[in-house]
């Protein structure tokens, strides 16, 4: 990410994708399955929804919809001639990142580890069929191989 945000005439087709990518896999897909399955299920076990790991997590799902609508916006401004929002877009796309390495560091060190302490394994089981469901029903594998071909061409682009 540091690399592309480097860049001085960056290929707008790119940072387009980066925001497709971003609102119909990330946010879209798995913040979708968090916040319709995983959730709801913790809160049935009396976890708070507003307070602690839940609440954070939507808390941090919200900061990165405002960080991609900020990249999207001032990148509409940059195609319409304002090349000094690219900063701008920059500068959502590295707060964006940021927030994410954090984000999946606490979903993978806290989240999870208090789902695995409460739900029992029949209720993961579910869970699992539950989001394998959601993969197929709302994206596809398709979708997602094409999704991660472009990822990786755009790594090699950028590393």
């Amino acid at each position: 990410m540091e690399r592309i945000t480097t860049v001085k005439d960056p290929s707008v087709e790119h940072l387009e994708f980066i925001v497709t990518f971003i609102r119909e896999y990330a946010d879209g897909f798995h913040h979708a399955k968090e916040e319709g399955l995983l959730f709801p299920k913790l809160v049935d076990k009396g976890i708070s929804k507003e307070f602690g790991p839940i609440g954070m997590m939507l808390r941090e799902h919200e900061e990165g919809r405002n960080f991609v609508k900020g990249m999207a916006e001032n990148l509409e401004l940059y195609k319409s001639g304002k090349k000094e929002a690219l900063e701008a877009v920059y500068q959502n796309m590295t707060g964006y990142v940021n927030l994410l390495r954090d984000h999946i560091s606490k979903e993978n060190n806290i989240l999870f580890r208090m789902a695995d302490q409460v739900l029992s394994d029949d209720e993961q089981s579910t869970l699992l069929n539950q989001f394998a469901m959601a993969q197929a029903n709302n994206i596809g594998q398709d979708k997602i191989d094409k999704y991660l071909a472009r990822v990786n061409e755009l790594t090699s682009v950028y590393q």
